[in-house]
């Protein structure tokens, strides 16, 4: 039997149990893996507290999309990879877990030099603001402010626009500064008078915004500061970005993703794992908890808890 994380109704941490599902077996087009890591990610938890709208429950469902481990299994049709080979994967319906049945097309070769748990830490994360940051069209000449910058939607976003030519200033709280520096981020503390502050570290004017934060501060800030509202997006209130005249990439937002925007967020992790490999990307790896222990990984989320998180069986 497969091992696997699971809740029957909404709420905190303490509905997330350990449940007993079939042996996994690929079918055509499909993978089969051994999970060695999972990523938690922030809508895991608002998905299982019921913030963010989804069906209703009839069974329990599983929790997770991204992940890292070992093909035990090839489908009919998959070219290009076999078993025993390490993997990264997302788009898993249930990362939380032992081993995954994933679509060929969201498996990808993870280098040697990657470890499971910075394979596990790129999906939603690296997708998210890479196409966010392709959709905005940020590049060479570009001063783009991101919030919450040390986030790992954060941290991606900045390295990704800092490898493209953009100037980046990003908020934080002082105790994260040297996290962002390192990245090559201009940090700025957020608060009362946050706009004064970007202000002071881009005297040339900022002409994007990204918005991981959520706050009135955040959208109002960019707001401010951006001249073109079509190049601000928010990432969290995808539910007023409408009213604000703004952009919103999933984060609630009525508009689903294009095409071209999910093919942007599945070119991510391959692109990723190639600049990681090579040394040019950097994953800031957090706890670590053992699969049975979803409930606390979630509550490290809530907590705030610096780098990111992973479940390992």
């Amino acid at each position: 039997m497969t091992r696997a994380i699971a809740y029957t109704e909404f709420g905190g941490p303490e509905v997330l149990h350990e449940i007993e599902a079939p042996p996994v077996d690929a079918g055509p087009g499909e993978v089969a893996i051994r999970v060695e890591a999972a990523g938690v990610n922030p809508i895991d938890a608002k998905l299982r507290a019921g913030l963010r709208a989804s069906a209703a429950i009839v069974e329990p469902r599983r929790v997770g999309n991204d992940g890292a481990g070992v093909v035990t299994a090839v489908g009919d049709g998959v070219d290009g990879l076999r078993v025993g080979e390490t993997v990264v994967f997302g788009g898993a319906h249930g990362a939380y877990a032992d081993a995954v049945v994933v679509p060929a097309g969201n498996v990808y070769p993870r280098p040697a030099n990657v470890s499971a748990a910075e394979g596990a830490a790129l999906g939603i994360p690296v997708g998210t603001a890479y196409q966010t940051l392709r959709s905005l069209a940020v590049g060479p000449g570009d001063t783009l402010l991101v919030h919450a910058g040390s986030g790992a939607v954060g941290q991606a976003v900045i390295q990704f626009a800092v490898l493209w030519g953009a100037t980046v200033i990003a908020t934080a709280s002082p105790a994260r500064f040297e996290r962002l520096r390192a990245l090559g981020a201009i940090p700025v503390a957020y608060g009362d008078g946050l706009a004064g502050r970007v202000r002071e570290a881009a005297p040339q004017g900022v002409t994007v915004a990204i918005d991981a934060a959520g706050t009135d501060e955040a959208l109002q800030t960019s707001l401010e500061l951006v001249p073109d509202p079509r190049r601000i997006a928010t990432l969290v209130r995808g539910a007023d970005a409408g009213g604000l005249g703004i952009r919103a990439f999933s984060g609630g937002s009525p508009e689903p993703l294009t095409p071209q925007q999910q093919a942007w967020r599945a070119e991510a992790v391959p692109v990723a794992l190639a600049l990681l490999a090579a040394g040019a990307f950097s994953v800031e790896l957090g706890p670590e908890f053992a699969l049975a222990d979803a409930a606390e990984a979630h509550r490290a989320v809530a907590a705030g808890a610096h780098g990111k998180i992973t479940l390992v069986p």
